[in-house]
């Protein structure tokens, strides 16, 4: 009789680990804080009340605002 040949038992293989993917870090735009604007800003000089134009209307007479019994004096200044 033949003798049968013993089988081997299956090799165990390596069992491989899960290994997360470093996702690539975006570029970090720096953030700049824009120019300042002039702007006109009208001024109590008694109680220190102030007023900013943001818009002109485009009369040709200047508008007088009254505060405290007085005009506010006009400023230039930038914000």
């Amino acid at each position: 009789m033949a003798e049968k040949k013993k089988k081997k038992p299956a090799s165990k293989k390596p069992v491989k680990k899960a290994v997360k993917k470093k996702t690539p870090q975006k570029a970090v735009k720096k953030v700049v804080a824009p120019e300042p604007k002039p702007v006109t800003v009208l001024e109590c000089q008694v109680c220190g009340y102030r007023l900013i134009v943001d818009r002109k209307c485009g009369c040709a007479e200047e508008h007088i605002l009254v505060c405290c019994g007085q005009p506010m004096q006009k400023i230039e200044t930038t914000i």
